[in-house]
């Protein structure tokens, strides 16, 4: 089975990303409450300042109209006065505000009314923010410090929602990731919550079991039709011999030969895809088991055993030549000569110069029935399953891949030691 990886190097988890996003998220309705805050303050400070520059004017007008003294801070016609307030249109009180700061003045609001007629004086008074304004750098730096105090409580509860998120997220895709590495019983389960993710759940829950039936449907309608054709073939080829000799008995117990072990192929097949294949090991020395297996094939192969670092090992020496044997020969069969086994350690290569496997199996693995492009030659497509199977089976790695200068290349490597409940078994029927 492949392996699931669950970040690769570049990614970011999706925790992070929904952390991330909550935070920033948080931190721009901070920003825009802050700037809210800070610019309804400053109309506050300055609405408040009109309302009592207003009553300032109102009060010392009354004090000046009848005791004709100035009271409360107000002037008549003073230097500073904003130049819309210097000519007022009407008798009435009006308002100013000047942004202007100096010193410890300012910013200040203005009010003036004239005392008379057209030509009298303004009696103004002005009004300092300053004292006020003083006051927001201040809500500035509170709203500031609660802003951090907010996200550093919301940082680690978005997180965690966020883990929950994203393990109920990771648990559907191994699921997903086993079941396209062949493992059809993988289940993600009941799924708590009823939202989107638990919906995925179940849509892949449903989808690896209609899967799985109609993979067990094929592998059982494969495996009875190859077993109802065992008998049938085995008579044709008893029948081949009483032919008297001649090129047809030739030729017609060749194809039946081919269709003999076109039958036991699938048997195989069968066999490997129900599980009930297991392991007979012993410990045979590599080099020697590969040479035997490619000679059976009668193909013409180049065999180079490193005797320094070949190792015996421990495994099923017939499923190895098996292996073996079924790579040879698709390599001379779909490949192009000369063919070269190379035995080093524990890896076995088998390398054509033809031209090398197809994309899509490179991408997706070998499939029956199927042989890639027609360059690569004619043929069942049932030696790289039946090779793939057997190598499973053994606990061992077969990868596939092309060279640059042309040609595919197999490579087998065994495992160190058999894996756990591996190191016996049961010698299948013979095929």
């Amino acid at each position: 089975m492949r392996p699931f990886h669950r970040r690769g190097p570049g990614r970011t988890s999706l925790r992070r990303k929904i952390a991330a996003l909550v935070a920033a998220t948080a931190f721009l309705v901070v920003a825009a409450v802050g700037l809210l805050v800070h610019v309804w303050t400053a109309q506050d400070i300055r609405g408040r300042g009109e309302a009592r520059a207003f009553n300032a004017v109102y009060e010392a007008m009354d004090v000046y109209r009848r005791t004709g003294m100035l009271s409360g801070g107000a002037e008549l016609d003073p230097s500073g006065l904003p130049p819309e307030l210097r000519a007022p249109a009407d008798d009435r009180r009006h308002t100013a505000y000047d942004g202007r700061v100096e010193g410890n003045v300012g910013p200040t609001v203005w009010a003036a009314q004239r005392t008379g007629g057209p030509d009298s004086p303004v009696l103004a008074v002005q009004i300092n923010l300053s004292p006020d304004h003083a006051n927001l750098p201040r809500l500035d730096a509170a709203m500031a410090v609660a802003s951090l105090v907010a996200l550093a409580a919301a940082a680690p509860v978005a997180v965690y929602g966020a883990g929950l998120l994203a393990r109920r997220l990771r648990r559907v895709a191994e699921t997903a990731a086993r079941i396209s590495a062949g493992d059809l019983d993988a289940r993600t389960g009941p799924t708590k919550g009823r939202d989107e993710v638990a919906d995925i759940a179940v849509t892949v829950d449903r989808m690896a079991d209609s899967l799985a039936q109609r993979l067990r449907t094929e592998r059982r309608f494969t495996a009875d039709v190859a077993h109802e054709l065992r008998t049938p073939v085995g008579g044709l080829l008893a029948a081949a011999g009483l032919l008297p000799p001649g090129e047809t008995e030739d030729l017609l117990r060749a194809r039946v030969r081919d269709l003999r072990g076109l039958v036991e192929d699938l048997l195989e097949i069968s066999r490997l895809d129900a599980g009930a294949e297991q392991p007979v090991r012993a410990r045979v020395p590599l080099g020697a088991v590969v040479a035997e297996a490619v000679s059976r094939t009668g193909l013409d192969t180049e065999v180079t055993d490193d005797a320094a670092t070949t190792e015996t090992v421990e495994t099923d020496p017939r499923r190895l030549e098996r292996i073996v044997g079924n790579l040879v020969v698709n390599a001379h069969r779909h490949g192009a000569a000369p063919v070269r086994v190379t035995v080093h350690g524990r890896t076995v290569v088998v390398r054509d110069h033809g031209p090398g496997f197809p994309p899509e199996v490179l991408l997706h693995g070998p499939r029956r029935f199927h042989t890639g492009a027609r360059e690569r030659g004619s043929g069942h497509g049932l030696g790289l399953t039946i090779a793939l199977g057997q190598a499973r089976v053994l606990g061992a790695e077969l990868l596939l891949d092309n060279t640059a200068d042309g040609g595919a290349v197999a490579t087998l490597r065994l495992p160190a030691r058999p894996e756990a409940g591996d190191t016996t078994g049961t010698e299948p029927s013979a095929h």
